[in-house]
């Protein structure tokens, strides 16, 4: 690739795209108002990205009813549920509070965006408002809204997400016990981890 048409400046970002338009400033607001509430609280599955001395991540999160609580205007909370211990997103928490978060609602085409500062709870009562099946998470995120708004549908009007046509059968995508299988050394089933895989999530959802 030539590097003569590599963009190394915001200015020839600007040249490039011209102006926002109006409407893509004003809908940022610092809050949530009535309308971006409903919204979030639509919302059963979020991207979480957050960025640390180890780099950068984005994970997915998702609950039953409404991924977060809205706690006010300016503050959600969402509880971190069972996972793989990774602890890629509270890592960087830890580290550097910044955060930002995708919102999708099924079937709709627009999405939420919210960036924030996060802090990690222990709080006992907090911990049991967030309990389901009588299962408590370790920790709950609370975030300090400083950016909300909404992302236009045109991404996922092209990616037709939503259309029921689209979704791949079995054969287009390559199965969780595929995937490990090509990235471990020592001998693994990929057949018999898939076989007891939904099992195993069932059971570990809380």
């Amino acid at each position: 690739m030539s590097k003569k048409h590599i963009i190394t400046e915001i200015d020839q970002l600007e040249t490039l795209y011209g102006e926002a338009t109006p409407r893509a400033i004003t809908k940022e607001i610092g809050y949530l108002n009535s309308e971006y509430r409903a919204f979030v609280e639509a919302a059963p599955f979020m991207a979480v990205a957050t960025v640390g001395s180890e780099g950068l991540d984005c994970s997915p999160r998702g609950d039953r009813g409404s991924v977060v609580r809205v706690v006010g205007e300016k503050v959600i909370q969402f509880a971190d549920r069972r996972g793989n211990n990774r602890l890629d997103t509270l890592r960087n928490i830890v580290q550097d509070n910044r955060i930002g978060l995708l919102f999708l609602v099924p079937g709709v085409s627009e999405t939420m965006r919210i960036n924030g500062r996060a802090i990690i709870s222990t709080a006992p009562d907090l911990l049991a408002s967030f309990s389901v099946d009588d299962k408590t998470p370790r920790s709950v995120v609370e975030v300090t809204i400083d950016q909300a708004y909404f992302q236009c549908s045109k991404a996922l009007f092209r990616s037709g997400i939503w259309d029921p046509e689209n979704r791949p059968t079995d054969t287009n995508v390559p199965t969780a016990g595929e995937m490990l299988q090509a990235t471990v050394d020592s001998h693994f089933d990929p057949e018999e981890y898939d076989k007891t895989s939904q099992k195993r999530n069932l059971a570990e959802l809380w």
